[in-house]
């Protein structure tokens, strides 16, 4: 560790504050600083822990968010399936009610036009009788007429034979025109032929009488014209009634057809919607889904990576421990006989001490910072590490601590604050609610989930610069991090270079056979028994410092990959939930037309509320854990300024406890 690397200054100041063997005290430090490491390893050990049972519950809790995710797809993908069906069975229903419509109009237009036939009919049928009626009765009375005056067209009469000659006659005297005469005989002859199929017999033939016997011939055709006029109207009624007796039919038919028709494609376009909107949230809960499984492997991998570094740095630490008992017996074995003349030239400040005791409180924030999970701290250590005088980083540490307390206080009143407002707020919504129920019921599941989706946005911009901030930060302390690892590696190169360089010019020296002196080879063997001791360790520190910054860069690359994967696809997600969002609040404004001062009252409490929420609510770290975090950091902050303040101390009284002071962690 690089701690060990200040050993020899430090047991040289001490030797210049009171005389004390150097050697004493650097195996005293050695003995000391063995304490401290296993210490270390006993509070990492704790750490390790909580990290370990942190890493059971979080698995344990996202499992439990993938079982819910897979349970929704599969429940959502039963709603698809069953819209499916149900959009199947309408659209053949639909198709059905189609045909069947089609087919009664089809049979309604075919029966409308044969009656139209038949009614055409009928008219021209009804007018010939109409007429024939007419004809014969001016036929008869063209016949009594002449019978009344005799002469010769009445001796022409008498002597025909038959009703078709008597009309000959009466047109050839022109008492009948020859158009009636020609509708009579027309009549007669049909009226004649039907007679002759039904009795087989004349019945138009004259007998006795013959004025008298056509006029009752003509009375009889005249009876039967009228007869066969009632029978075409009764015929024509009777044709109508069944007409629209069957066109009522067929147009009821019609008509609860288009019913169900229209009743079925209302209920397919609810089906295709509810269909789309199981898609659409099938598409989000997948993704949670997706999201959430990533989530576990990552938890898994940093769990894992978390497992690895507990057990490096416990190897580690077993390393160190195994290096200071080597170098204690080394020191042990080689230094006991020229402590004296190995040191007596050696000068060094008390800004050794004051240099160690620095180290051991940038360590100590270091560790703290990575105990708490805070960039704030390691921010801080970082510059402890780069500052100047000693004064310097007391005064960070203070400044630190100062700074935590008003955020203490700040937050406190703030909690006060969100209890107060988040009571009342809530109070006001409820109220608000509960006037516009009513108002509302029809409007409530667009407006909900709208509401959902500007919720979800919002949380989704927020993390979205929380991740920028955080990778803002990450940038930050990588830049830090890559500065301080080039300066302390070129200084701990340039030692290593020194060191070997020394080594060499002392066993070359104390190699040599030829000296014209009596040298001191054991005090150079435990120079430089010491020295291959701080070679050991320098190389090790320098390799040591190159793995952490070679895997802090692995790690700010991974970290800032995933930022930019996460920041993508939660922007994805806020600009479709954005978009959903205002669709709906497209669709529920023409819902919402009726509802007026109650529901702006509720709107501006709900907007308040909401920012209540999210300024009160919508944290990564609740407000006992916040403090819980800030207390223990406040406590490691003003045990690191115990540190340096008692090393103070100490160095200006110049006593044998330099580095146990340096070292009250």
């Amino acid at each position: 560790m690089a701690l060990t690397v200040l050993l020899s200054a430090i047991a040289i100041s001490g030797v210049q504050a009171d005389g004390v063997d150097p050697i004493a005290k650097v195996l005293q430090m050695i003995g000391d600083l063995q304490g401290k490491i296993i210490g270390e390893g006993t509070d990492a050990q704790k750490v390790y822990d909580e990290f370990s049972e942190f890493c059971e519950d979080r698995s344990r809790a996202t499992g439990f968010e993938i079982k819910t995710g897979k349970q929704g797809v599969n429940d959502l993908t039963a709603t698809i399936e069953k819209e499916v069906a149900s959009a199947e069975s309408l659209n053949a229903r639909i198709e059905e009610l189609s045909s069947s419509i089609a087919t009664d109009e089809a049979d309604l237009k075919a029966a409308t036009d044969i009656r139209a036939k038949e009614n055409g009919a009928f008219v021209a049928e009804e007018k010939e009788l109409m007429e024939v009626i007419g004809t014969l009765q001016r036929a008869v009375g063209v016949i009594e007429k002449e019978m009344a005056k005799g002469g010769a067209s009445m001796m022409q009469l008498k002597s025909a034979t038959n009703v078709v000659q008597a009309l000959a006659v009466m047109v050839q005297a022109t008492s009948l025109s020859t158009a009636d005469g020609a509708k009579l005989t027309a009549f007669l002859q049909n009226a004649q032929d039907s007679e002759d199929d039904s009795q087989g017999a004349p019945a138009a033939a004259v007998t006795e009488n013959q004025s008298g016997g056509i006029v009752q011939t003509i009375q009889d055709l005249h009876d039967k014209a009228e007869g066969q006029l009632d029978e075409a109207r009764k015929a024509e009624t009777k044709s109508l009634n069944g007409y629209q007796m069957l066109a009522q039919s067929l147009e009821d038919e019609i008509k609860n057809a288009n019913k169900d028709l229209d009743k079925a494609k209302t209920s397919l376009a609810a089906s295709a919607e509810a269909k789309a909107t199981a898609e659409g949230d099938l598409a989000v809960t997948s993704k949670d889904l997706e999201e959430d499984i990533k989530a576990l492997a990552t938890l898994h991998q940093d769990c894992m990576s978390g497992a690895e570094d507990f057990e490096s740095e416990t190897k580690s630490r077993g390393e160190e421990l195994k290096a200071l008992a080597a170098a204690k017996k080394i020191i042990q074995e080689s230094t006991s006989g020229a402590s004296e003349q190995s040191y007596s030239f050696v000068q060094t400040g008390m800004s050794s001490s004051a240099d160690l005791a620095k180290f051991e409180a940038v360590r100590f924030v270091r560790d703290l910072a990575q105990k708490q999970r805070s960039s704030v701290l390691a921010q801080l250590a970082s510059k402890m590490a780069v500052a100047g005088p000693f004064d310097k980083v007391k005064g960070l540490i203070s400044s630190m601590i100062e700074k935590l307390l008003e955020e203490a206080q700040a937050d406190a009143t703030e909690k006060a604050y969100c209890d107060k407002e988040m009571a009342e707020t809530e109070t006001k919504k409820s109220d608000k609610e509960a006037a516009i129920e009513k108002l509302s019921t029809s409007i409530d599941s667009m407006t909900a989930k709208s509401a959902k989706l500007k919720e979800n946005v919002a949380t989704l911009q927020n993390e979205l610069a929380s991740l920028a901030k955080a990778q803002a930060e990450a940038d930050k302390l990588r830049a830090e991090e890559k500065a301080a690892y080039d300066k302390n590696s070129a200084e701990m190169a340039k030692g290593v270079a020194g060191v070997q360089s020394a080594l060499k010019v002392l066993n070359e020296y104390y190699a040599k056979d030829d000296k014209a002196h009596s040298s001191a080879d054991g005090a150079g063997s435990g120079i430089i028994g010491l020295l291959e001791v701080c070679e050991s360790d320098f190389s090790k520190g320098l390799a040591e410092m190159t793995a952490a910054e070679e895997a802090a860069v692995s790690e700010y690359g991974k970290l800032s990959k995933e930022n930019e994967i996460t920041k993508a696809t939660k922007e994805q997600d806020a600009k479709y939930k954005g978009k959903e969002a205002k669709g709906l609040d497209k669709d529920t404004a023409e819902a919402t037309a009726d509802r007026s001062g109650v529901q702006d009252e509720l709107d501006a409490v709900n907007q308040y509320f909401a920012g209540i929420k999210e300024r009160c609510i919508a944290k990564a770290e609740t407000y006992e854990e916040k403090v819980k975090r800030r207390t223990a950091e406040i406590a490691g902050l003003k045990q690191a300024l115990q540190i340096l303040e008692g090393e103070a101390v100490l160095l200006q009284r110049g006593t044998k406890h330099t580095l146990r002071g340096a070292q009250a962690h």
